[in-house]
């Protein structure tokens, strides 16, 4: 990936009678190795606006192109594949598997994408040992404390080495040291896969590590850095 960008993206809903305009008019660029911070308040937006650009929401008007290709129009099955080759997700709720061990869910990326093979077991093992969470790899989920959790999660978005990894609050439901912690790994490892990202966040100071700050606001979104 060269380039995510969005371009005039709009997103409405209808609730009763009544049309609810969440984005207007949006333009963003994402571009390699970049970071992005979206601010605001809760229910702004936000989320929406990852959704879309991530493929998985389409918007009432406006494109979603990556490098150039225009994914607005594109299949479920098309744009499964985007996903799939291309980003990453982290939320602030895991998402982890609770029947799979650790190592097993780190490893669905790969067998969705049919690529599972020796050479990846060793690449989840690397990554295990520089997340810190090797020694839990044959744990089930409710053995993790929540930092640990997160951990795989992180683990789990980049094993596929997407181009983008999209972040959600991932930080929202953890103490303040463990938050310190997964943000300085998220960094680290998006540093060492060249990985763009972007992430919706209310953590000023996550947000201050971030390239990029903008603030969504009345279904605007403004830049807040230089």
């Amino acid at each position: 990936m060269n380039k995510l960008e969005c371009h005039k993206l709009c997103k409405s809903f209808e609730i009763g009678d009544e049309n609810i305009n969440v984005l207007n008019n949006i333009d963003l660029v994402i571009e390699a190795n970049d970071s992005i911070a979206i601010t605001g308040k809760s229910g702004a937006g936000k989320s929406t606006l990852l959704h879309i650009l991530a493929t998985l929401d389409r918007p009432t008007s406006g494109s979603v192109l990556l490098d150039g290709d225009n994914l607005t129009n594109s299949s479920n099955e098309n744009l499964s594949k985007v996903r799939l080759n291309n980003f990453g997700f982290v939320y602030q709720f895991h998402h982890l598997l609770e029947d799979l061990t650790v190592e097993e869910n780190i490893s669905i990326p790969l067998h969705l994408n049919n690529s599972y093979d020796l050479n990846c077991k060793k690449m989840i093992n690397h990554i295990m040992k520089e997340l810190d969470i090797h020694k839990r790899s044959n744990h089930l989920p409710w053995k993790l404390s929540g930092g640990e959790k997160q951990r795989v999660a992180i683990a789990r978005s980049i094993i596929n080495k997407p181009k983008c990894l999209f972040l959600d609050e991932p930080t929202g439901n953890l103490d303040v040291e463990s938050s310190s912690l997964i943000q300085q790994l998220i960094f680290n490892m998006a540093s060492k896969y060249g990985i763009a990202l972007i992430a919706a966040t209310h953590d000023n100071k996550f947000t201050d590590s971030f390239k990029k700050v903008y603030i969504l606001s009345d279904s605007k979104l403004n830049k807040v850095n230089e």
